[in-house]
């Protein structure tokens, strides 16, 4: 098996270097044969390392631990949910998942735009191939997945606890989906520059995988949100972190990207801008993904792997000078083809808001890469934390909400203060409403949350009333009921409407961020049974402790070896509310050198959230128990010296008088406990921008009828043509 394995990337190394040769020969010598002949070598690079990743998850889920790389990340008591997952939280599987992601997404791109585009897309398939081969070649010389240890170890090392999470099955393929996506544009972006054909019809051919690449790196840094939130027991969903910055960056760019492309599609302005965004685009993915391979910046998500830097650096120093020098030698033909009427109209709003997307991913860049700029600097490293990005962020996130707000009622060309005051009186009227509610409610104390909800308000007032007009004018004209006549001028304009939804949903997310970060509570006691904490409004009692031992319905899920919590009551104003259960598990570190019993607990322990979630506030608690009490450690003392490490059954024994222990005087528990306003907005939000670029990704009926009428009337033309000769 692993030797097939081998094989597989060897010879994906070889379809990837015959795949450039041939695409690069075909177009120079103007030989479609060969140029189809690169297409097809993507095709079947696609399918020689399927193949290989099929190879290494039948490894994992049947427990050879003969490959280095399942025993590493994986074990005989691993759950199979996560036992699959396993694969890509591994250094050398996931280096694999990117490499097959991206020829499976470049095969689609291709077979979409065969027959069009030849030469752009000549070049494109030798890009493409060309990172196809740079991961390929990391997997051959540096991090291969297929190595393997003779005998082979009895058991493995197990998966990381703290990637034992629901969402971990499917966040990091839907994030590499996204980092691969973006590099389509990219290789079609320069594959027009270098074939001098910067028209239109290159956006066109790529505008649906920048939409999914946006779609798929937005979901991924939501479910990384969530998996945050939920799983790791800090009491947030969002920490600046390098590796959520670096998802963060190309999602930015892509944004700007897919509104300015739309300039250029209508009035054949921004070419130079849109062909710096694309490469750019491309280039923070290739730099995402070098953050959690190489584990140059702390992070809790990246992997440790010194060896890969030099590599992804000269690969990104090559792409930026690439970018550099194709943009800057066909800039005589890159120029725009109208210009600017007037700043009042959508092409300045969707410019400025390109300027905010731009500087936002600006200032997150240079927060995420500050240790490094600091360390070339002054020979020592600093980084900036939460306060230093809201700082910045929080302004610009306000100027991009406003201007979602106005981009959709504002006319191309040239606006006039007429139509503005007509577009803009209703939202206007929407966000003054909301201003009163909040100062009748008495929120007056934290003055950007209560600008962003008024903007929200003002964003949701202008879509609200272009899908009233629209639905009202078609209801009339069809004699339709008008929630029929919008869902039919939805579908009828998907692009434009589902743009609209992903703006309401950026709104509402932005609330649900606001009132949680503005108006959270947080209490951080230490309490023994019988004793409670005010959080806000609630009040929260410490009722009991609780304690288990490998039990089924936790190792199913998480493996733990010891999950010691708590039970605690929430009340309102004397009246019960809900019941939290945090836990905290402990895990075997698999080190003899900590004793017999004390190994089975000394690993890493992993927080299980509890939390009691409505539309306007959750309830937030973890706990961390004291297993350092001296009644609990010479229960693990007595057993390291009277229990063989042969006997595991007599430790876990053990482990349980330990938990009996516990449960019978337990020593005071320390508890991070917070109340959330509004935070299930955030979520809510995410889901509506997503259905939102769901719609607006999607091809519409008549896109599709007309697609095929054309290649119905092509055979019947040239069904037509054999006959007559």
């Amino acid at each position: 098996m692993a030797g097939l394995g081998r094989v597989a990337l060897i010879l994906a190394l070889l379809v990837c270097a015959y795949g450039i040769g041939a695409s690069i020969y075909g177009v120079r010598s103007d030989q479609d044969r060969w140029i189809d002949s690169g297409r097809r070598a993507v095709y079947a690079l696609a399918v020689v390392l399927v193949s290989a990743f099929i190879v290494l998850e039948v490894a994992f889920l049947s427990n050879d631990y003969a490959f280095n790389t399942v025993a590493d990340s994986s074990s005989a008591t691993t759950p199979l949910f996560y036992k699959a997952a396993a694969v890509w939280a591994s250094q050398e599987g996931s280096l694999l998942l990117w490499a097959m992601l991206s020829s499976l997404w470049s095969s689609l791109a291709l077979f979409l735009v065969k027959g069009r585009l030849r030469e752009v897309a000549a070049y494109a398939t030798a890009i493409l191939l060309g990172f196809a081969g740079f991961f390929v070649s990391l997997m051959v010389f540096y991090a291969n997945p297929f190595l393997t240890t003779h005998p082979a170890p009895v058991e493995g090392a197990g998966l990381d606890p703290l990637l034992r999470f629901s969402t971990m099955l499917i966040h990091p393929p839907l994030v590499y989906s996204g980092y691969t996506l973006c590099t389509i544009p990219l290789a079609f972006g320069m594959g027009a520059l270098i074939a001098r054909k910067v028209d239109a019809e290159w956006i066109k051919a790529t505008r649906r995988f920048a939409l999914a690449a946006w779609l798929f790196l937005g979901i991924g840094i939501v479910l990384g949100a969530r998996w945050s939130y939920a799983e790791l027991g800090w009491g947030g969903y969002w920490g600046w972190d390098p590796v959520e910055n670096a998802a963060l960056m190309p999602w930015l760019v892509a944004t700007a990207f897919i509104h300015s492309l739309m300039i250029q599609e209508k009035r054949g302005m921004l070419k130079v801008w849109n062909a710096s965004l694309v490469c750019a685009m491309g280039t923070l993915a290739i730099m995402g993904t070098f953050l959690v391979r190489s584990g140059i910046l702390n992070s809790i998500h990246a992997f440790g792997g010194a060896t890969l830097g030099v590599p992804f650096v000269t690969l990104i120093g090559v792409l930026i000078a690439a970018s550099i020098y194709l943009v800057v030698s066909r800039r005589d033909i890159l120029k725009s083809e109208h210009r600017l009427d007037s700043l009042i109209s959508r092409e300045s709003v969707f410019l400025l808001n390109n300027l905010m997307l731009v500087g936002l991913c600006f200032v997150v860049f240079w927060g995420t890469y500050f240790p490094l700029i600091s360390e070339a600097v002054t020979g020592q490293q600093a980084s900036v934390g939460a306060p230093w990005f809201d700082r910045y962020t929080v302004p610009l996130a306000l100027i991009l909400v406003l201007l979602s707000g106005i981009g959709p009622v504002i006319a191309w060309r040239r606006a006039s203060f007429a139509n503005l005051r007509r577009n803009l009186l209703m939202p206007a009227v929407s966000a003054l409403v909301a201003l009163g509610a909040l100062l009748g409610a008495g929120v007056m104390s934290k003055p950007l949350a209560i600008v962003m909800f008024c903007l929200a308000a003002f964003v949701v007032g202008t879509v609200a009333q272009e899908l009233w007009r629209g639905g009202w004018v078609r209801s009339r004209a069809a004699s339709q009921m008008l929630p029929v006549a919008i869902a039919g001028l939805i579908k009828r304009n998907r692009r434009r409407y589902g743009g609209y939804i992903v703006h309401v949903g950026i709104a509402l997310l932005f609330v649900g961020v606001a009132a949680s970060s503005s108006f959270e509570h947080l209490s951080e006691p230490t309490l023994t049974v019988g004793k409670s904490v005010k959080v806000g409004s609630y009040t929260v009692r410490y009722v009991k402790p609780t304690a288990s031992v490998t039990p089924q319905s936790d190792s199913a899920h998480t493996g733990s070896t010891l999950n010691l919590g708590a039970v605690l009551r929430v009340s309102k104003e004397g009246h019960y509310v809900t019941t939290l259960r945090p836990t905290e598990g402990f895990y075997d570190s698999g080190e003899p050198s900590e004793g017999s019993v004390g190994h089975l607990i000394g690993g890493q322990a992993v927080s299980h959230v509890s939390m009691s979630s409505t539309i306007s506030r959750d309830v937030w608690s973890a706990v961390e128990p004291d297993i350092s009490a001296p009644s609990l450690q010479r229960i693990v003392e007595a057993g390291n010296k009277t229990i063989s490490m042969m006997r595991p059954e007599e430790g876990m024994i053990a482990i349980a008088v330990l938990a009996r222990e516990y449960l019978k005087s337990p020593p005071p528990a320390k508890f991070n406990l917070r109340v959330f306003p509004f935070v299930m907005w955030i979520w809510i939000g995410a889901m509506i921008v997503f259905g939102g670029g769901l719609i607006a990704m999607w091809p519409a009926p008549s896109t599709v009828v007309r697609r095929v009428s054309v290649r119905v009337g092509r055979r019947r033309r040239a069904s037509h043509g054999l006959a007559r000769a």
